[in-house]
This record gives structure tokens, C-alpha cells and sequence, in this order.
């Protein structure tokens, strides 16, 4: 149901950009790295180097065209969350397009942030079962995993803790931009990959229109993109003379994303590949670590993929369940009355147990397994990104809500109904595939 009551606003001076020194610059690089500690995490570790080991260089286009659409959906979400002339939320906004927004965000959230908590506890158990040596199983170390989760959340200890995971997480990007550099990846090869747009012939769960679809969803992201936003907002970035200074910060969060893929793509196209080893878990990657480095290798791989994940289980738990009370107090204003903060609002727990304590249930013998259900998760958020992309495509183009120099342009606009073209058709074909 869409709303078209006018609501006419007259149209704001110039802009004046605030503007930054190089040490200003590096300072202010919060929001975005957060954001990219947050939505960098299962997804493109396994989708990376799963299409890497599957097809070589193939799929490398999927890539870049999954981090441009990235840059430019998140671009326009906070460009609106800082330049709208009411002031309003983003998710506000939605509401005034149609009723339905808030149910679906709140929905969305909270099946996604179960789907992602889940393959991340699951991720960091097998990964401490690795660098204890067997000790224990699997399943011993995600629980854990979820206890000292549930532990953090009702403590200050994470902001000191999520420094170390920073750490962990440089550990494993270091180890695949060393590994990638060294295998020496041929510059023909990886041309074709990015500018060929290739499909290859393939079935299953890792067929290359799954993969491609996945990939989508791991980089171009669906709900983990509010996050950004609302971190924006949140470091006291609030008005529209910050555009500038967001957008640079955007881009350069981008811009290592990039790299650290295109890493992990390396690395399985040139040393998984000639192995003949296909990604079915995360021993399959460490074991050809293993082979290049000895032991150190698969241990420096998996303390990197445990910081990856734990470090990104809380960041999961917090901003998910803030975009779905969000949601909900849209729906239930008596609420936001009554509560100062989501985090004050008695949902805010129960929300966060749920998150933490469901993921038991892909435990269940016959259960997909860590990689099966990374890639699920993933096509799970492609499968979001139609109804994001339609309601911004509706907010960004309207003069009685951004001022002119702030509208979409055209190719803003032809990305958001390629992107949406696209998440349709492919959740489509995989359904058709499924079933």
C-alpha cells in the first residue's frame, strides 16, 4: 500500500563539506571498517574460494560486480539517511512507501541474523577444535563459543576483546595476500575472469548460478547494509555536510574488501584448483595451507577465520536485533515511548538469546554442514535485496524527499533495477533447481 500523501519541504542551501586532514582522515575511519568487520565473515570466505576451486577465474566478474553494487546501494542508503529534508530514518522512509516494510525488515532480520549467528558458531567451533589440537569435537567448542557469547553481551569486556579479533582477522588476511601473491596468478587469466563474463556448466549446491547468486548475497549484502547507516548516526555524523567524508570513508572500506576476496579467489583458483581440491569444508582450505606452510600454515588460517566469525557473532547479535526493534517500534510506537534505547527494551535479550541459542539446531545429525549452510545463508540475503532495492529506488528519485543535488543519478538508478532484474530471476532459477 503506498502512501502518496504529499509532504512538500523547500529545498535547502548549498551544502558546505566538512573537510578532513590525512590524520582527521585515518581517524575517522570507524563506521565503515566496522562495517566490514561485521559483513565480511563466512560468506566471502567460502564464497571466494569455493568459485575459485570450482571454476578458476571464471566467475572473478561476479565479484566485482557484487563490491560495485555493494558501494553503491550502501552510498545511497546513507546519503539518504544523511541528506533527507524530514530527517527521518532510513527504515521511517520505508513506512512511507508501504506498511509492509517494517513487518519484512523485522522478519528479515531476525531470520538472517539466525541464519548467520549459526554458521558462524558453527564456523568458530570447528575452527578452536583445529587449534586445540582435536581436543574436545566440534560441537564442545561451539558451545563454548555461544556461552561466552551470552557472557560478553551482559559486559564491557567485547569493546577490549574485539581489538584482538581485529588482530585474528589481519592474521588470516595476511596469510591469503601473502599466499595469493606467491602463487603467482597469470594477469591474462585474471582478465578474462573479470571482463568475460563467463558462466561455466555446473550442478548442485555449487553450481556456478548458485555461486553466483551466493556471492551476491556475501558482498552485495541485503540487511547487513542498514548497519552502516546506523553507525553513521551513531559516530555523530548526522547531517549532509559529512557526504563526502562518508563516501570517501565507503570507499576505501570497498576498496579492501576487493582485496581481501580477490585473495581468497587467488588462492583457491591457483593452490585448491591444481590440487583437484574442491571446498567442501574449511579443513579442505587449511590443508592446502598446510601443504605451503607446514602446520603453522592451517593454524594461522584458522585463528584467522575464528577471529573473522567470533569477532562478527556480537557485531550480528547487536546490529541485527537494532534493525529489527527498529522495525518493531515502528509497528508498536508505545514502546519507543517507553524505552529510551532498543538495548533498554526487554525484547532487545530475548532477541539476542534466540540469535544465540537456535543455532543448536543445525547441530541435528543430517543437518546441512558449515559450508552448505553459508551458501544458504547467502542466497537467503540475494533473495532480500529485490525489496531493498525497489523501495530505495522509490526514495532516492523523489524531490520531496532529497534535495536535488542529492537525488539518484542515472546509472545509480539503472544498478538498483539491474540488481533487482537480477536477485528475481536467480532466486527463481534457484528455486526451479531446488525443487
Amino acid at each position: 500500500m503506498i502512501n502518496t500523501e504529499p509532504q512538500y519541504n523547500p529545498q535547502p542551501e548549498k551544502v558546505e563539506y566538512k573537510k578532513l586532514t590525512w590524520k582527521q582522515t585515518l581517524k575517522s575511519l570507524g563506521p565503515g571498517v566496522i562495517f566490514m568487520l561485521t559483513g565480511l565473515g563466512a560468506g566471502d570466505l567460502v564464497d571466494s574460494s569455493v568459485a575459485g576451486s570450482h571454476y578458476g577465474y571464471a566467475l572473478m566478474w561476479v565479484l566485482v560486480i557484487a563490491c560495485m553494487i555493494r558501494f553503491i546501494v550502501v552510498n545511497i542508503l546513507t546519503r539518504f539517511e544523511l541528506c533527507n529534508i524530514e530527517k527521518i530514518s532510513l527504515f521511517e522512509a520505508y513506512t512511507r512507501i508501504s506498511k509492509i516494510y517494517p513487518f519484512l525488515f523485522m522478519t528479515m532480520a531476525i531470520v538472517l541474523g539466525h541464519m548467520a549467528i549459526s554458521n558462524m558458531v558453527k564456523g568458530s567451533g570447528e575452527a578452536l577444535y583445529y587449534i586445540f589440537n582435536g581436543f574436545g569435537s566440534p560441537f564442545f567448542w561451539s558451545v563454548i563459543v555461544i556461552i561466552s557469547c551470552f557472557f560478553l553481551l551482559r559486559t564491557n569486556v567485547y569493546s577490549q576483546l574485539e581489538n584482538v579479533m581485529k588482530v585474528l582477522l589481519a592474521v588470516m588476511t595476511i596469510a591469503f595476500i601473502y599466499l595469493a601473491l606467491t602463487s603467482t596468478p597469470d594477469p591474462n587469466e585474471l582478465a578474462k575472469g573479470v571482463f568475460t563474463f563467463e558462466m561455466p556448466e555446473g550442478t548442485g549446491l555449487f553450481g556456478s548460478l548458485a555461486i553466483t547468486l551466493s556471492m551476491i548475497g556475501a558482498v552485495a549484502g541485503s540487511i547487513v547494509n542498514f548497519l552502516y547507516p546506523r553507525s553513521i548516526r551513531a559516530k555523530g555524523w548526522n547531517d549532509s555536510s559529512y557526504k563526502k567524508i562518508q563516501r570517501n570513508e565507503l570507499l576505501f572500506t570497498i576498496i579492501i574488501m576487493v582485496v581481501i576476496n580477490l585473495s581468497i579467489w587467488v588462492v583457491g583458483a591457483e593452490i585448491l584448483r591444481p590440487q583437484g581440491i574442491e571446498v567442501t569444508s574449511l579443513s579442505d582450505i587449511a590443508r592446502a595451507l598446510e601443504g605451503e606452510f607446514g602446520h603453522i600454515g592451517g593454524l594461522a588460517f584458522y585463528l584467522g577465520v575464528f577471529g573473522a566469525l567470533y569477532s562478527t557473532i556480537l557485531g550480528i547479535i547487536h546490529g541485527y536485533n537494532n534493525v529489527a526493534m527498529d522495525n518493531l517500534w515502528i509497528i508498536k510506537p508505545e514502546r519507543k515511548e517507553k524505552y529510551s534505547t532498543t538495548e533498554s527494551d526487554p525484547l532487545y535479550k530475548y532477541i539476542a538469546i534466540f540469535f544465540m541459542f537456535s543455532a543448536f539446531i543445525w547441530f541435528i545429525p543430517g543437518m546441512p554442514g558449515f559450508i552448505e549452510l553459508t551458501l544458504m545463508t547467502t542466497i537467503l540475503q540475494a533473495a532480500c535485496l529485490p525489496a531493498i532495492a525497489i523501495g530505495l529506488l522509490f526514495l532516492a528519485t523523489r524531490k520531496k524527499y532529497l534535495p536535488t543535488q542529492f537525488l539518484n543519478n542515472w546509472f545509480e538508478n539503472i544498478v538498483l533495477i539491474g540488481t533487482t532484474v537480477l536477485a528475481l530471476w536467480s532466486s527463481y532459477k534457484i528455486v526451479i533447481e531446488l525443487f
